[in-house]
């Protein structure tokens, strides 16, 4: 399956201002469910040989997080050469261009560690996924803050869901830190897109304890499976259903 090349150099900008957004630190998944079923095979089959599963314990988690901040990633970097951003006024240019920079170090970072924790084991590192965006309209700014408000929000509650399934102190203090980050995400698009001034803690992301809401990673998948922005398949197969 072809590869979509993902950019790793970070955009500069001369302006430093920046608001609430800053580079502070370093989430689909499912029971026997693939993510994606576009197929560049002629028969439409996928030998289930060559589909990576995400594995279990931490590293599956690991892979999950990754799998996200791929898909995160991606999204930003097609904002950027879209051409809304271009025109966009320097407020909600420089946002959108703190988040690309954010989640390419959140999606570096999990290679890294991934990489590091196996050993360097390649077979075990979710490969670089292939995405499709064409139902976004990367020149309309509506599409694209919608498309935003959505991966973000889902991108906190995949984090906070995950977050009871981790083992190692350090890998669960490194979560917390990002979905920190990812919250301020999801906040600055509310802000930017809503135009209800408390959007940015709106009733369907804090629940009645003033807290984020928390999804397993069963649902995760089906929420980005629904968007078809994933073309490469991978399971989930270790991984807990709720």
């Amino acid at each position: 399956m072809k590869k979509i090349p993902v950019k790793v150099n970070l955009r500069e900008s001369s302006n430093t201002r920046r608001q609430f957004l800053k580079i502070g630190s370093l989430a689909v998944v499912g029971t026997s469910l693939l993510l994606s079923c576009n197929n560049d095979d002629d028969s439409g089959m996928t030998d289930p040989d060559d589909v990576f599963d995400l594995g279990s314990g931490d590293l599956g988690i690991l892979n999950y997080a990754y799998a996200l901040e791929q898909l995160e990633a991606a999204f930003y970097t097609s904002v950027l050469d879209g051409s809304y951003w271009m025109s966009a006024g320097a407020e909600e240019k420089l946002i959108l261009e703190d988040l690309y920079k954010h989640e390419v170090i959140h999606r570096e970072f999990f290679k890294a560690a991934i990489t590091a924790a196996v050993n360097g084991d390649s077979s075990k590192v979710l490969p670089e996924l292939e995405f499709d965006f064409s139902s976004v309209n990367f020149g309309d700014r509506n599409s694209v803050l919608a498309t935003a408000r959505v991966l973000e929000d889902t991108g906190v509650a995949a984090y906070n869901g995950a977050g009871a399934y981790i083992q190692t102190p350090d890998y669960l203090v490194i979560a917390g830190k990002i979905v920190s980050v990812e919250a301020r995400h999801a906040a600055a698009i509310r802000s930017i897109y809503m135009d209800d001034p408390k959007a940015f803690a709106g009733d369907e992301i804090i629940d009645a304890n003033g807290l984020d809401l928390a999804k397993p990673p069963s649902e995760i998948l089906g929420a980005v499976g629904q968007t078809g922005f994933i073309k490469t398949e991978f399971t989930a197969n270790q991984l807990p259903e709720e």
